[in-house]
């Protein structure tokens, strides 16, 4: 399934504060907490807790979160379907980083385990 120029721009213009309260009821929800949250959302962005307020306070948008980040190695092992899009074949490079955290986001909800979340390179 192929993202149409239309749904990029509505990802990369969303407000990245206005997505993170729904990813912790999201998980808290399901048993989870909000320190593991945002222990996923490290590995994959670099961003610690701290930064991760300053960001919301600072009402960034997806786009700015990830021109920020330092994207994990390994995200690029993220695969799956999320939000009805295969994770690998998504074109766009922004819609694909936003869809990676979706998928760590529901992973992590779904009561996978964190190593499992937080990928390796297989030796």
């Amino acid at each position: 399934m192929k993202t149409t120029p239309k749904h990029n721009e509505r990802v990369a213009k969303m407000i990245f504060g206005s997505v993170y309260p729904h990813y912790v009821s999201k998980v808290e929800k399901k048993g989870r907490t909000k320190e593991e949250l945002n222990q996923v959302l490290e590995w994959l962005t670099g961003f610690d807790e701290e930064k991760i307020q300053a960001l919301i306070e600072r009402k960034v948008t997806i786009e700015a979160f990830f021109e920020e980040a330092e994207l994990h190695p390994n995200a690029h092992l993220i695969k799956g379907v999320i939000c009805g899009y295969r994770i690998e074949e998504i074109d766009n490079p922004l819609t694909q980083k936003a869809r990676y955290m979706d998928k760590l986001v529901d992973e992590l909800a779904r009561g996978r385990k964190m190593e499992k979340i937080l990928r390796k390179e297989k030796d």
